[in-house]
């Protein structure tokens, strides 16, 4: 029968879109005279003839099958021939965008760490991009015997080998196994590599690979919060300080009476002084050593000669001197 004989116009589209399908085949119906291919951005059409690509239109719009897509496809018989053999077509949809998808470990990676036998138990969690680039392996392996393909196909096959390449980049690139964010992006970009490499045949490439955040189990944080604080003050003595006027303050060290007040009080005064000797010596410290170099000191005066002492008796006539610098009786100069 003739392909286009007393038969109603259709129209060729991705029907029921959803923003996470990768594509969608308009499956082996038949084209009818006057129908309509509609194309809308973001989007490619593909036609095919036995898994074969008879060819691909890109630019969003809507065309004539008749008398714009067939002269495109010549090689396809039904098509060259005018119809008249009645062949049925498939038309794949492709979505263009690119995906940005959320994952995160469902269990903890048991990560090799020196001292701890079993390794280290690390969750993470992040995003991917990917998109289709390859309409050839993507038929080949996926749209040949699937009529659609969502994002979460893709996500569950990502998760599947995300585990061991998380292992084998932290392993790598992890300089710091108590703080790998510092090496995220070294880490993430080793994943992507591979996982791109493993997506190719499929036809889609990962443009993208992210990790937000390593989390530890609550014994180790709490541990590496504490290195943390430790590192903010300095050193263990002002750390305890700290911590004891914190205490203080927010009245977890109050007590129940009057001498747990009395002790607390005490505690805070000896605190006090401790550290006001401290700036003090600080102080002292810095002064010294902002006052310019002294000059030499000069010579000790000379002691005075000794004050000569009166006699008891005058050398002059032997009279009894009294308090006088003179001799009573003869006159003579006593001192």
């Amino acid at each position: 029968m003739s392909f286009f004989r007393n038969q109603f116009a259709n129209v060729v589209e991705w029907e029921e879109f959803r923003e996470d399908m990768i594509f969608y085949k308009w499956k082996n119906r038949e084209i009818k005279k006057g129908s309509k291919l509609i194309i809308r951005p973001g989007q490619d059409a593909i036609f095919l003839n036995n898994g074969s690509i008879e060819g691909a239109f890109q630019e969003d719009g809507e065309y004539d099958i008749e008398s714009q897509i067939v002269p495109f496809l010549s090689t396809l018989k039904g098509f060259k021939f005018g119809f008249n053999s009645g062949m049925r077509v498939e038309v794949l949809f492709v979505n263009t965008k690119e995906f940005t998808v959320k994952w995160g470990t469902k269990n903890a990676i048991n990560i090799p760490a020196t001292g701890l036998p079993g390794g280290m138990p690390i969750r993470a969690n992040g995003t991917f991009q990917f998109k289709v680039n390859d309409y050839i392996s993507l038929i080949d392996k996926i749209a040949g015997i699937k009529n659609q393909y969502l994002v979460e196909d893709v996500k569950i096959r990502i998760i599947s080998v995300l585990d061991q390449l998380l292992m084998k980049w932290i392993v790598t690139e992890g300089k710091d196994m108590f703080n790998l964010q510092a090496n995220a992006f070294e880490i993430a970009k080793g994943i992507r590599e591979d996982l791109d490499s493993q997506m190719a045949e499929s036809g889609l490439t990962i443009t993208g690979f992210q990790i937000m955040s390593f989390s530890y189990p609550k014994e180790v944080q709490d541990m590496i919060n504490k290195n943390a604080s430790h590192g903010m003050v300095g050193n263990i003595d002002k750390y305890q300080q700290i911590s004891m006027i914190d205490s203080m303050s927010s009245g977890k060290n109050s007590g129940g009476g009057t001498a747990s007040d009395m002790a607390g009080m005490m505690m805070g005064m000896n605190m006090a002084n401790q550290m006001m000797d401290k700036m003090n010596k600080q102080n002292q410290n810095q002064q010294q050593n902002q006052q310019p170099a002294s000059e030499p000191a000069s010579e000790p005066a000379p002691q005075s000669q000794e004050k000569k002492q009166r006699p008891n008796f005058c050398p002059n006539c032997g009279t009894k001197t009294g308090e006088g610098n003179f001799c009573s009786n003869c006159g003579h100069k006593l001192v």
